[in-house]
C-alpha cells in the first residue's frame, strides 16, 4: 500500500486581490503562509519518500514550509510545470468582477466552470489534464505502484485533473469539486492505484 498526500498552495496575494492567476508567478499572501503551517501541522507523522510540486512559487513555498511545519525533512523534490495551475490566457492579472463586467457573467461562467471550454488563449482543464495525468502516470504513479508515499503541493485545477483519474469521476462531478487551500487529502492506493480510502486531514 502506498500514500499519497495532495493539497493545494495556500492563498496568494492575487487570490487576495480576486485576479486570475494561471501562470503568474505571484508569492503567498501572509494568510496563505499561516495556510501552508496549518497543513503542515496535519502532516506530522508522515513520511513521503518523494515530493512533488509544481514551477510556480506559491505552490512550491507551500510545500516547503508544510514540510519543514511537519518536521520532514530531506524528501527528493522535483518541480515540473506539467503540474502547473491552469493556463488563464488573456484573463490573467485581470480582476474577477471586473471581467465579468467586460465579458459577462455567464461567459466568465463558462469559461471557469466547462471542461473543455478555454478562455482567449489559455487553456480549459481538459487541456490541463492533458499534460498533469501523463506527467502523473510516467513520473508519479510507478513510484506509487512500488509502495513509495508521495506528497505533491498544486493548484486547483492541475489537482482536480488529478483527483478526477484517481476517484473516477466525469467532467461534470470534477468541476463541481471544491479544493480548498492548504488541506491535505490522503489517498490510501493499492499496487494498481486503486483508492482504498481516501479523507481530507
Amino acid at each position: 500500500m502506498a500514500i499519497l498526500v495532495m493539497f493545494r498552495h495556500g492563498q496568494s496575494v492575487w487570490n487576495l486581490e480576486n485576479k486570475f492567476t494561471g501562470w503568474v508567478d505571484v508569492e503567498l499572501s501572509p494568510k496563505g503562509v499561516e495556510e501552508a503551517k496549518a497543513a503542515g501541522e496535519k502532516l506530522q507523522g508522515f513520511h513521503f519518500d518523494y515530493a512533488y510540486s509544481s514551477a510556480l512559487k506559491r505552490a512550491q513555498n507551500t510545500l516547503t514550509i508544510a514540510l519543514e511545519t511537519a518536521g520532514i525533512a530531506g524528501v527528493p523534490t522535483t518541480y515540473d510545470k506539467a503540474l502547473n495551475e491552469r493556463m488563464y490566457g488573456d484573463l490573467q492579472g485581470l480582476n474577477k468582477a471586473e471581467t465579468a463586467e467586460k465579458f459577462g457573467d455567464e461567459q466568465v461562467h463558462i469559461w471557469r466552470r466547462s471542461y473543455d471550454i478555454a478562455p482567449p488563449n489559455g487553456e480549459s482543464l481538459k487541456d490541463t489534464a492533458a499534460r498533469v495525468i501523463p506527467y502523473f502516470e510516467a513520473e508519479i504513479a510507478p513510484k506509487l505502484k512500488a509502495g513509495k508515499n508521495v506528497v505533491i503541493a498544486a493548484h486547483g485545477n492541475s489537482l482536480r485533473a488529478l483527483i478526477m483519474v484517481l476517484e473516477k469521476m466525469t467532467p461534470d462531478e470534477i468541476l463541481k469539486f471544491e479544493i480548498g487551500t492548504g488541506v491535505p487529502r490522503e489517498y490510501k492506493l493499492d499496487d494498481q492505484l486503486n483508492v482504498l480510502e481516501v479523507k481530507d486531514l
